[in-house]
């Protein structure tokens, strides 16, 4: 878990490059080189969630009294950044097209007999969008965006009814939360959601001709003067 941190690298990665570098290896402790993984990636996570918070203050306490008199050191360098996000441009018809796809995947894998799945329609639609910027055909993407919130909202009720209970309110009730503030959010409101997988993202306004704005999240870096 400290090789992780400190270099920076998933379950996965980590869990490789111990098994192909022998400084990992001898970090860990070994005094010869392992051929074999030493553990599968889950393991770690299976880890995390049993040590808990306290596990981890206390191999953060260890690691930090590794440094002994540096670590007591009273000046340090902190800088703010933003760490940019893996995320398309995003726009709320987007987000609209994606829930539905997602509402009918759940139906389809807990067996949910749907009156409609409106997969046709929302092709239709996806097209009319396109035309959001056009002076003459804007009205018609406007109508359009709002329909497809509209089939999002149907089919969210239409889960709710059908799915079990204890499903629904286990899996499914933080995602459907999601949803419905995407589906109420206006352009121009605060906070908004710009993406499904990374729902902490927000607009960081950069100030630069070339890239004004940029999504992601804000990113803090604190290290020892005498480091740098």
């Amino acid at each position: 878990m400290i090789l992780k941190q400190l270099e920076d690298l998933s379950d996965e990665s980590v869990v490789l490059q111990w098994k192909r570098n022998p400084y990992y290896q001898a970090f860990c402790g070994l005094k010869e080189f392992q051929r074999k993984l030493p553990c599968h990636s889950t393991a770690l996570v299976h880890f995390r969630k049993r040590i808990g918070a306290e596990g981890v203050d206390r191999i953060f306490q260890m690691s930090v009294g590794l440094h002994g008199d540096l670590a007591q050191e009273d000046v340090i360098h902190v800088d703010t950044t933003v760490q940019e996000k893996n995320i398309t441009y995003p726009t709320d018809s987007k987000l609209a097209i994606k829930i539905i796809n997602r509402l009918n995947k759940i139906g389809k894998v807990h067996g949910v007999t749907q009156r409609r799945t409106f997969v046709k329609e929302v092709k239709s639609l996806r097209l009319a969008i396109r035309h959001f910027r056009h002076v003459t055909k804007r009205a018609q993407a406007k109508r359009a965006l709002k329909r497809l919130r509209t089939i999002a909202g149907i089919l969210m009720r239409e889960l709710g009814r059908q799915l079990p209970q204890h499903c629904l309110f286990e899996c499914y009730q933080r995602d459907f939360l999601l949803y419905e503030r995407i589906l109420a959010q206006q352009p121009k409101d605060k906070n908004k959601i710009y993406s499904l997988h990374e729902s902490q993202v927000y607009c960081v306004a950069k100030g630069k001709d070339h890239k004004q704005y940029e999504y992601g999240s804000k990113a803090s870096i604190a290290s020892t003067a005498k480091a740098i």
